[in-house]
This record gives structure tokens, C-alpha cells and sequence, in this order.
């Protein structure tokens, strides 16, 4: 499958890089963070001076190809030394060069960092074609097959979070690590006052800075709550095209843990933290199609509930579940959300307007809002891969015109279960011809390797559990 990352011609990128350097030159900005969401949807780049971001902005800025090679500790994963590099691929032997390349339209600068500017990257090789590991061009080029077809894809998101007291940073020389010892923390909100005033206000400090950092990036915020869990809350965001909702969420993510942190809080997307007593978070994915040619909602039936294509789009999703969970939730601690009667999704169905079912469909006839919503991937995910899934999973369905089952009313006593671990998932991931179909071989294998990894430490590490189940008993 063949790559791209350009999305304008060479006259509209040469407007649009000058219109950055004005803007940069007037705001009084000094330095630029250029960043790429690797394998993880982790942000990880350099900071240039204003002096060179003319040169990244034509021409790209080198990075280490050893960077799209590492698991969640950030150990290399594949045998960098060796001949073939761990894959044959150019630019990943010898932990040789890739280019970043910056794209104009999402440059921003940001509001709780001094004089500085932020570029998104793609993620080329050397002589400026796309990188096959790069994931924001997994999604363009998914969102490119879908907009052939005359549709557009739009997304708006759910995303909770924990924030906590940043009590100990724990820097001593013993803590460091792959990976590293955690903070210590403490909570902000005790918790089971859903939507309370009171833990809102309690909260303010924490949501001021939220939004006063969602304005700043011209994040489209809609919302922030307080959830059931201790020092749980929630952001919502307005629909958009999807790239454009996948860059919000890799950005917001990023930001928040920044800025919180420079005021004294650890905020942490992680699925689900051990913590006495703290709740799992859930990304709820709301996701339609739009018309390319007329603008108007593709979902929508005038008599029915869901138009044919909803349903089409719907069955697809269905289908390639299990296979698309290690995109969707891709750590080993997300599959602890998966239990039923907490609001979180453990098999693989659909319902309308059913918060326990996987996949929740809101809508009615002539429901100009009508919407599928999916709430089986975790805040951790990388959202170019998870949105992705969405695209080519639908698309599928679409194409074989796939009919989905009837909506269940009972999501925790029917339908074939979620896996129940990472290990499940990636198995179902690796055995999928649709996704190696898609994708290729090199790059379904390349995501599985980074996650057997991952698994393996695990397995290697002797649990809490496993002392207190043992230790004393044998």
C-alpha cells in the first residue's frame, strides 16, 4: 500500500509556511517543539530555534528511525545492529536518519510555554516518501480510501482521565529506569459525587487550566465533568473530521500532563491505575458519515432508525471487534476494564441508546445527530490507529453491504466476548487477513512484536499478586 503525507500543493504550503513565519516573527516566539506521535501516539521530536524552522518546514528535520523501534519503556525493541536492522527497511538499519515533516496547518503556540511554537509532524524517509510505520498516514491514507467513496468520516470524543496532587517526582538515582519508578500522588476529589457542583468546584483550579489550554490551541472543548471515580473527570469535544479529532487528541493529551504538572498535578490517561479505590477510564469514540458531495449526514433514515449504510457501516465494526482491540486498546492494563455492569463494554455488540453495549447507537428517524458510539477503546490508545480501525473496519462492512445483528438488551448475558487480555487481542490481530489485507504483513507484524514485547517483561516480572498469593502458603 502505497503512502502519502502531502495534503496540499507546492504553491499552498510555500503561503502557508510563510504565514507561520509572520505569525512567529509578531508573537516574539524563540524556539518551536517539532513532534510526531510514534507507535504509541506518544509525542516524542526536537526543539529548534526560530533561526531554523524556514529549513525544517521545507525540507524536514532529521530524527532517529530507533524511535518507531521502542515498546512503552522505551527499550529498543528489534535488533538495531544487526544486517537486516529487524526489518529490511530503509532507514531503520543502523539507527539511521528519518525525516520529520512538519505540517503547516497544525501549528500552534502554546499557551503555557513561553515564546514557543508547536508543529505536528509525518514521518518520511530520506528521499521525502512516506514512512510505512508513520501512523498519522496510516489514517490519512484510510480516511483518503473512504473519501473515494464519496464520504467523510467525523468523529467527536469522550475521554476521561485521572487527575491527581503531585506529592514526590521521585527523582532519586534509584528511581530512574525503563521504566521509571511512579509519582507519588494524592487524590484531588474522593469521588462517587457524579456531576456534583461541589467536586466541580473543588476541581476548578484543575478545570481552569484545562481550559484555558483548550482555548489557547483552539481545541474544540465542549465539556468538562466530574466523573464517578476519585479525581476522575472527563473532556468532551465538539465533532470534526477525524484527522482533525486525532490530532486534537494526541495534542490535549500531551498538554494537559504538561501543564498540570507545572502547577502540581499528575494527570494520567492510563486505563485503569493502582489505586485504592480509583475507577477505570473509558474513550468513547461517537463517530458518523457525511456526504462528500452534499454535506448531509450519511446515517440518517427518514422512516428507519438507521439508514442501510449505518447498518453496513455498523456490521463491519462488528466483525473485525476482536481483531481491531489491540488498536483500540493496545496496553496490557486496559483489558482490566473490561467487566460487566460498570458502564465499560465486555462483548461484542450493539444496542441502541445502551451504555453496556460495545457499541451504542444513538438515533432516530430523520435524527440529523444519529451516531455510533464506540466505547471499547482506552485514553491510552494511539488515535491515529484506533481511528483508523474505525475508517477501514466500516468501510468493509460497507462494501459487502454486511448486516449487523439485532441490538442486544442484554449486553453482560449475550454475544461473543471481548478478549480478556492483550494477549487475546493480539493473537486475533496477527491471525486477521482483513488487517493484513490492509496494512501488509511488515507492518501488522511490526505492531505485534512491539506489543509481545511489552507482554513479555510483563510475564517476567514477579507480581504483588503472586506474593501474597504464595510467599507464605509454600
Amino acid at each position: 500500500m502505497k503512502l502519502s503525507f502531502e495534503t496540499v500543493g507546492p504553491s499552498d504550503r510555500r503561503t502557508r509556511i510563510q504565514d507561520i513565519l509572520d505569525r512567529v516573527s509578531s508573537a516574539g516566539v524563540e524556539s518551536v517543539r517539532l513532534s510526531f506521535a510514534d507507535q504509541h501516539g506518544l509525542l516524542r521530536g526536537k526543539t529548534i530555534p526560530v533561526s531554523g524552522l524556514k529549513d525544517a518546514l521545507e525540507n524536514g528535520c532529521a530524527m532517529t528511525s530507533t524511535l518507531l523501534l521502542k515498546d512503552t519503556s522505551h527499550r529498543t525493541v528489534f535488533p538495531v545492529w544487526t544486517k537486516e536492522g529487524g526489518y529490511d527497511l530503509p532507514g531503520l538499519k543502523g539507527a539511521g536518519d528519518i525525516l520529520m515533516m512538519p505540517d503547516p496547518d497544525t501549528f500552534q503556540i502554546l499557551p503555557w510555554a513561553e515564546k514557543t511554537g508547536w508543529l505536528l509532524c509525518d514521518l518520511a524517509l530520506k528521499d521525502g516518501t512516506a514512512m510505512p510505520f508513520c501512523t498519522r498516514s496510516r489514517l490519512r491514507n484510510a480516511l483518503s480510501l473512504l473519501a473515494e467513496a464519496g464520504y467523510e468520516h467525523r468523529t467527536g470524543l469522550e475521554l476521561e482521565f485521572t487527575v491527581l496532587k503531585l506529592e514526590n517526582k521521585k527523582l532519586a538515582y534509584q528511581d530512574a529506569g525503563h521504566p521509571p519508578a511512579p509519582v507519588e500522588t494524592s487524590l484531588v476529589t474522593r469521588g462517587y459525587q457524579y456531576l456534583t457542583e461541589s467536586q466541580a468546584d473543588e476541581l476548578e483550579p484543575v478545570f481552569e487550566t484545562i481550559r484555558t489550554v483548550c482555548e489557547g490551541l483552539s481545541l474544540p472543548l465542549r465539556s468538562l465533568e466530574v466523573e464517578f471515580g476519585p479525581s476522575q473527570v472527563e473532556a468532551t469535544f465538539h465533532p470534526q473530521e477525524t484527522m482533525k479529532t486525532a490530532d486534537c487528541t494526541v495534542l490535549f493529551r500531551s498538554a494537559i500532563k504538561q501543564a498540570l504538572r507545572r502547577i502540581g498535578y499528575h494527570a494520567t490517561f492510563m486505563c485503569r491505575p493502582a489505586l485504592p479505590e480509583v475507577f477505570s477510564n473509558g474513550w468513547h469514540v461517537h463517530q458518523s458519515l457525511i456526504h462528500r458531495d452534499t454535506g448531509k449526514p450519511a446515517f440518517v433514515d427518514a422512516q428507519e432508525p438507521l439508514s442501510p449504510l449505518c447498518k453496513n457501516f455498523l456490521a463491519g465494526l462488528l466483525d473485525h471487534a476482536a481483531a481491531s482491540c489491540l488498536l483500540t486498546t493496545p496496553t496490557i492494563n486496559g483489558y482490566k476494564r473490561y467487566r460487566p455492569f460498570v458502564l465499560a463494554p465486555d462483548r461484542i455488540l450493539w444496542g441502541m441508546d445502551n451504555k453496556g453495549a460495545m457499541l451504542r447507537v444513538v438515533g432516530a428517524p430523520g435524527e440529523s445527530a444519529t451516531r455510533i458510539e464506540n466505547r471499547a477503546p482506552e485514553p491510552a490508545a494511539n488515535p491515529y490507529l484506533c481511528m483508523a480501525s474505525q475508517v477501514l473496519c466500516g468501510m468493509d462492512g460497507m462494501k459487502r453491504k454486511a448486516e449487523p445483528p439485532p441490538p442486544t438488551e442484554a449486553p453482560y448475558a449475550e454475544g461473543v466476548l471481548l478478549p480478556r487480555t492483550i494477549l487475546e487481542a493480539i493473537d486475533a490481530f496477527s491471525g486477521s487477513a482483513f488487517y493484513r489485507k490492509a496494512w501488509g504483513d511488515a507492518f501488522v507484524d511490526y505492531l505485534v512484536t512491539l506489543k509481545k514485547a511489552e507482554l513479555a517483561r510483563f510475564f517476567a516480572e514477579v507480581t504483588d499478586w503472586e506474593q501474597r498469593e504464595y510467599f507464605e502458603i509454600f
